[in-house]
């Protein structure tokens, strides 16, 4: 019996460890940024209402986040005079620099490879969306019947804002070692669990 209750406890213990580790529930999407200073920050409106200033920087990611403080920014040049550089200004028009980040293999649906980072000037009238200085320079855009912008640039082909799992980053609590071996706490648990059957087995003997 006492045997028996010591194997519980470890495959407690393993089950205990493997759920540190099980996968959360994210969402594959177009996130959208505004460039503030040398930083990203996630947008506040979306691409339908957001009205950019002449010389604003906008990015956009294509990423697999739980929500927005999950969500990985764009990558890349993102410098108004390096993207506009070649797009002069016009009276009458604005001029709206654009960050697309189709983002990683890894958050790619399946079957589908993310093109290539790349940066557009857009030159739209003043009082302009992103949305339509989007489709100025990115078409064709995709959307569903919320309006939710699903893909830029004819990317991902299928697909909008549908959950999947996605992989939990470990904490520095919850890192394992090199090798994939059991974290350091597990091992210490088994230990424990080991000691305490062992000391329960002895007391048996003794009264015995």
């Amino acid at each position: 019996m006492i045997r028996r209750a010591v194997l519980l406890l470890l495959a407690s213990l393993l089950l205990s460890a493997g759920a540190g580790r099980a996968q959360a529930a994210g969402y594959r999407y177009w996130s959208f940024w505004d460039r503030d200073g040398d930083r990203w920050v996630y947008a506040t409106q979306g691409p339908s209402t957001a009205r950019p200033s002449d010389g604003d920087v906008q990015g956009f990611r294509f990423t697999v986040s739980e929500d927005s403080g999950d969500a990985a920014r764009p990558r890349g040049e993102a410098d108004f005079r390096t993207i506009c550089a070649k797009t002069p200004a016009q009276d009458g028009r604005k001029r709206v620099a654009l960050l697309l980040d189709f983002g990683t293999t890894s958050d790619a649906p399946s079957g589908e490879t993310p093109p290539a980072p790349r940066t557009a000037c857009a030159q739209v009238s003043p009082d302009a969306t992103t949305a339509e200085a989007l489709a100025a320079v990115a078409k064709p855009l995709r959307y569903d019947t919320n309006a939710l912008l699903c893909a830029i640039a004819g990317y991902p082909e299928k697909g909008c804002g549908e959950q999947v799992a996605k992989q939990q980053k470990p904490t520095a609590e919850k890192k394992h070692t090199s090798d994939g071996g059991p974290s350091l706490g597990l091992v210490a648990g088994i230990a424990v669990v080991v000691a305490l059957g062992g000391a329960a087995v002895w007391q048996v003997r003794r009264r015995a």
